[in-house]
């Protein structure tokens, strides 16, 4: 709901800022707005005479961030980072100085228990970012085939279990079609031992899988990277976060290969371990940093 404050913890907030290092009177592109805290901190180093453009899907973040980022030098816009050419060639900005993406999942999405993201909660399983968009993931459950409901899973979920899980849940539907986040997750940990020692839960690869899969996340990030060099300025500098090893392989390759790029980073930037402690959901985080040539 607007007005609400976000309970998303921006993660190496510090190590971005360093690595962009925002001017005053810059435009910087915020590809994932999320709870905003990136964004508030990108848009209070450029000052009033800079600019922030920040992109989101989801609607409900962007009604929030138009009254808690009220009065900054911030744009807000509905849509998907990998359209962010043609909404910056509409909005007529200046020279793009520096662009953010932080792939993960906001806290305030995973604590919204209507839209499926936690496996905790008894909400529906959509996992869309924008619900005005695509089918929720509970349709994807119940349609597919077996195979590909399995393959799904393994690609984007690495999950090892994929065939026994996809099995289970084509045997499951047959008498009651999925629909719940909390219905699905305790059908994957009847399929995946959980292991010794090990805090993540088992329908986390699962969930994973079809996020991805639901909102076509792969997709938008190559198209973003191979975009994201016609958008900057000269030097300008694009930093990516990523949270798991699919991202962040796109993200690797395409610093290192592609030749409008000069990779910064040669290995991923980790949050600290006083981070981790603060904010456990940042463990996985990782920044890689690439300029402009």
């Amino acid at each position: 709901m607007a007005g609400e404050k976000s309970v998303h913890a921006s993660v190496l907030a510090q190590e971005v800022l360093r690595w962009l290092d925002p001017q005053a009177g810059d435009v910087l592109v915020d590809g994932t707005l999320g709870g905003g805290g990136h964004t508030r901190l990108l848009a209070e180093a450029v000052g009033p005479t800079g600019l922030v453009i920040a992109f989101d899907r989801d609607p409900r973040a962007l009604a929030a961030a138009e009254r808690n980022l009220a009065g900054m030098p911030v744009k807000l816009a509905h849509a998907n980072f990998s359209e962010m050419a043609a909404v910056l060639d509409s909005e007529a900005t200046g020279p793009v100085k520096g662009i953010l993406l932080d792939l993960g999942l906001s806290s305030d999405q995973l604590a919204d228990a209507s839209r499926g993201f936690s496996f905790l909660a008894e909400g529906p399983l959509d996992l869309r970012f924008d619900p005005t968009e695509g089918a929720p993931a509970s349709q994807l459950v119940n349609r597919l085939g077996e195979k590909e409901l399995a393959d799904v899973i393994y690609r984007y979920g690495e999950e090892r279990f994929s065939r026994r899980i996809a099995r289970r849940i084509v045997e499951r539907r047959k008498t009651k079609p999925i629909e719940t986040a909390g219905e699905l997750a305790e059908l994957v940990r009847g399929c995946v031992p959980r292991s010794r020692g090990h805090a993540i839960d088992p329908a986390t690869r699962t969930f994973q899988a079809l996020r991805i899969a639901v909102n076509r996340e792969l997709e938008s990030l190559e198209t973003t990277l191979r975009v994201i060099p016609d958008i900057l300025a000269p030097g300008g500098r694009a930093a990516v976060i990523s949270f798991h090893s699919l991202e962040d392989r796109l993200v690797k390759t395409a610093f290192r290969d592609d030749p409008r790029y000069d990779a910064l980073t040669r290995k991923p930037i980790r949050p600290s371990e006083e981070e981790i402690r603060r904010n456990p959901r940042s463990r996985s985080a990782r920044l890689r940093v690439a300029a402009r040539r």
